[in-house]
């Protein structure tokens, strides 16, 4: 019986002690912790958009809102000269 007790003695104090220790670490470390977790959540919401074009400080690539008269038959709308108001998606 007293082997049984040393062993759970044993063992509680290494779990302690390695709590303890981990515990240390992410403490002496919780600036490096949260900027890689912070780059990692900007990695999943930034691929989430897939192209957006230049939204949000330029990820992307191509333009969001069309130039001119990009993308509009004949140029203008009723051939007057206006151009069409941008398109903006929906998510």
């Amino acid at each position: 019986m007293q082997k049984f007790v040393n062993v759970v003695a044993v063992s509680s104090g290494i779990v302690s002690l390695a709590v303890v220790i981990s515990g240390v670490y992410v403490y002496v470390n919780r600036d490096a912790i949260v900027d890689g977790v912070k780059s990692q959540i900007m990695e999943a919401v930034t691929g989430s958009f897939g192209d957006l074009g230049g939204l949000a400080g330029g990820f992307g690539g191509g333009a969001l809102i069309p130039e001119g008269d990009a993308g509009i038959a004949g140029g203008a709308v009723g051939g007057a000269g206006i151009s069409a108001p941008p398109v903006i998606p929906s998510f």
